[in-house]
């Protein structure tokens, strides 16, 4: 087997990042809980600034999302904050198609790039601030399952 095959390196990227997915949820589990973080994490915008700050930082939602169903599972994040968080992460998201486009563009995105760039971010904020406010009942009703 020749490991310079692109399958075989994107497969092998693909078990590596699940497995460091797999790794870090694990220590966000054993993370319990936070006391000093009381205030944020039980108000679901501070969460939902959270999930944005955290998303640009790292420039992966799923590695936030991650993090996010950690510390549900360990019952340090009620749920009502993780959906914010997670709304939040979405948006944070938007990040990379604006990093993108810099790249691209050698400074602000133009053209059809920063169409893209608006739609994105612009499509993702209108659903987090639509939904945002109804994060408790949406957590009671996912909840039920």
């Amino acid at each position: 087997m020749e490991f310079n095959n692109p399958i075989f390196q994107a497969l092998l990227g693909l078990v590596i990042f699940y497995i460091g997915l797999k790794m870090f949820s694990g220590g966000m589990k054993s993370m319990g809980k936070l006391e000093h973080l009381e205030y944020f994490i039980h108000n679901p915008y501070w969460m939902f600034l959270g999930g944005i700050v955290c998303t640009l930082l790292w420039q992966s939602s799923s590695l936030s999302t991650t993090a996010i169903i950690g510390l549900v599972a360990s019952g340090a994040l009620p749920l009502p904050s993780a959906i914010a968080a997670v709304l939040g992460a979405n948006i944070g998201t938007t990040g990379t198609i604006w990093l993108a486009g810099i790249m691209v563009s050698d400074g602000m995105p133009a053209g059809t790039t920063k169409h893209i760039a608006l739609i994105h971010t612009g499509v993702n904020a209108l659903m987090a601030v639509t939904l945002l406010p109804f994060v408790q009942p949406i957590a009671r009703f996912v909840s039920k399952f």
